[in-house]
C-alpha cells in the first residue's frame, strides 16, 4: 500500500515519477485564467485565519458541506470562522473521491507543512498552526502568489471596469508578476437580463455619452477593449450556457437593439440572433489584437430559485447542461474564419460528453502558422478531478495533438488554488507514464521531457501574447 499523498502521488510508474519530478514539478506557472480580486493582490492583504482563505467564496465546497448535511448557518451565515472551519473539516474527512480532498490535503502540505489528515480531531491543532503562519508577512497574498512560482495571473473583469486596481499593480515596481485583465463581455451580450439595462446605463457613464443605437453600441465596446489591450489584456472569456444559434443581417440586429432600449425584452429568437452577431463582433476585434478568445460552455446556472434569492449567483447552485455544441460552434466558427478572423480559441464544456465533439471540431479551424491555435480547455469545473483530467487529455492527444496543449488553469477565487496545477501535472506525467510503460510511446527523455515542459508552462507562455 502507498503512503498517503507522499513525493509520488499520483505517479503509479518510474516513467511518471521522472517525468514529474525532473520535468514538470518546478516549472512556473501561468494562470490564464481565475476569479481572484486584483484589490487584495494591489493590497497585500492578510487573512485572518484560514477559513477567510479557503472558505469565503469558494461554492465548490459550500455544495459539498450542504451535502453532508452542514446548516447554512455554518457555511454562507453568521456562524464564527472557527465554527465554519470545524464544519469543514468534519466535512472533507468523508469525501472520500472527491478532489477536494486531494486539493485540500495539497494546499495544507505544500504553503502549511501540515502532514496530517484533516478532520474534527485535527482541526484545532492545524487552526492553531496555519493561522499562525498566515498572520507573518511571507503568507499574505503577494508572499503566496510568490511561494507559487507564479509569473502571469488573468482575472476576470467586465468591459466596464476601471481596471483601476490592475494599473496600479503595474506601476508597482515591488512586484514583478504580471496581473493582467481578462475581458468577460457576458453582461453585454445578455439583452434578456434584468440587469441589462443597469449595466447598460453604467457603460454609458464610463464611455462619456449616450447610447441611442446599435452603432454606438458597438463603439462603446470597441473602446472597452481597446481600453482593456492597453492595461495588458490579451484574454477574453465568454461564459456560454448554451452556443447561440442565429444568422441576421447588421440591420436586423440593429433593430432589436433598439426594441431592447425601449421594450426592456425580446424574443429568445432575437436574443440568439443578437449574441450572435456580437460574438462576431468581439471575434474580429480579439484577431485584431492578437488576443485569445475563450469559450467557457454548457452551465445550468442558478437551479436553486430559493436558495438564488438569498445568496445570488455563484453560491454552488449550477449544474452541467446537455444542450446542442456541434452545429452551433461549427457555424459560429466558420463565420469568423470566413472572414479571415477567427482569433485563438479555447473551447471548454462543462459536460464531458462533448469531448470528442470540441476535439475533432478543433482540428477544422487550426492552421495560420500557429501552434495550436484553436485549444480544448483544460478539464474544466465539474469535470476537473483526475477522472476528468485524465478524460481530456487522452481525448485531445487521440483526436488532436496533446504537445500543443496550453495546460491547467485554476478557475478560482482562493490563492492557495496554484496547488491545482500540481494536481493537474502529476495526472498529465502518469498518463503519459503508462503509455510509455505500454510500449505506446518510447521512452525518449529528450522528447517527453520537452512535451510536459511545454504543456506545463512553455505552450501557455508562448501562446497568450502576454
Amino acid at each position: 500500500m502507498k503512503k498517503f499523498m507522499d513525493e509520488n502521488f499520483l505517479l503509479s510508474s518510474e516513467v511518471a515519477q521522472k517525468l514529474y519530478h525532473d520535468y514538470s514539478e518546478k516549472m512556473p506557472i501561468i494562470d490564464y485564467h481565475c476569479h481572484i480580486n486584483p484589490k487584495e493582490i494591489l493590497d497585500n492583504k492578510q487573512f485572518e485565519n484560514i477559513t477567510q482563505v479557503w472558505l469565503y467564496g469558494d461554492h465548490y465546497k459550500w455544495r459539498q458541506m450542504r451535502t453532508f448535511g452542514i446548516d447554512e448557518k455554518f457555511i454562507t451565515g453568521d456562524g464564527s470562522d472557527y465554527e465554519k472551519f470545524l464544519a469543514w473539516a468534519k466535512t472533507i474527512s468523508m469525501a472520500i473521491g472527491n478532489p477536494l480532498y486531494h486539493w485540500t490535503h495539497l494546499e495544507l502540505k505544500r504553503y502549511f507543512g501540515v502532514e496530517e489528515t484533516l478532520n474534527e480531531k485535527t482541526a484545532p491543532a492545524i487552526w492553531e498552526k496555519v493561522n499562525k503562519m498566515l498572520n507573518t508577512e511571507e503568507f499574505r497574498v503577494r508572499g503566496l502568489i510568490k511561494k507559487s512560482n507564479v509569473k502571469v495571473i488573468c482575472t476576470t473583469d467586465d468591459p466596464i471596469d476601471s481596471l483601476e486596481y490592475h494599473l496600479a499593480i503595474k506601476e508597482d515596481k515591488s512586484f514583478d508578476i504580471k496581473v493582467l485583465p481578462a475581458f468577460r463581455p457576458d453582461k453585454a451580450l445578455g439583452i434578456n437580463k434584468e440587469t441589462f439595462k443597469e449595466w447598460f446605463n453604467k457603460l454609458e457613464e464610463v464611455v462619456g455619452n449616450k447610447i441611442t443605437n446599435f452603432d454606438e453600441y458597438l463603439e462603446a465596446l470597441k473602446k472597452r477593449v481597446e481600453f482593456f489591450h492597453e492595461v495588458g489584456c490579451r484574454v477574453s472569456d465568454n461564459a456560454l450556457d448554451f452556443v447561440p444559434v442565429g444568422n441576421a443581417s447588421k440591420e436586423e440586429v440593429a433593430e432589436i437593439f433598439v426594441n431592447v432600449l425601449k421594450n426592456g425584452s425580446v424574443s429568445f429568437e432575437a436574443e440568439n440572433k443578437f449574441r450572435v452577431f456580437v460574438l462576431k463582433f468581439f471575434g474580429k476585434l480579439y484577431h485584431d489584437l492578437n488576443w485569445t478568445n475563450q469559450f467557457h460552455m454548457n452551465c445550468v446556472r442558478d437551479n436553486n430559485t430559493k436558495m438564488f434569492k438569498v445568496l445570488g449567483p455563484d453560491t454552488g447552485f449550477d449544474s452541467l447542461n446537455d444542450t446542442e455544441v456541434a452545429i452551433p460552434l461549427s457555424r459560429l466558427l466558420n463565420a469568423l474564419n470566413m472572414e479571415n478572423a477567427l482569433p485563438k480559441t479555447i473551447i471548454y464544456s462543462l459536460n464531458a460528453n462533448d469531448n470528442s465533439t470540441i476535439g475533432t471540431l478543433i482540428g477544422c479551424f487550426q492552421g495560420d502558422g500557429i501552434k495550436g491555435k484553436l485549444q480544448f480547455g483544460s478539464a474544466w469545473w465539474f469535470n476537473d478531478h483526475k477522472t476528468g483530467m485524465q478524460e481530456q487529455i487522452k481525448s485531445l492527444a487521440s483526436l488532436g495533438m496533446l504537445s500543443t496543449f496550453v495546460g491547467m488553469l485554476t478557475d478560482s477565487r482562493s490563492f492557495l488554488s496554484y496547488t491545482r496545477h500540481e494536481y493537474f501535472r502529476r495526472i498529465l506525467c502518469n498518463v503519459i507514464g503508462e503509455w510509455v510503460d505500454n510500449g505506446e510511446f518510447p521512452d525518449d527523455y529528450e522528447v517527453l521531457g520537452k512535451i510536459v515542459s511545454d504543456i506545463s508552462y512553455n505552450n501557455a507562455n508562448n501562446y497568450f501574447n502576454m
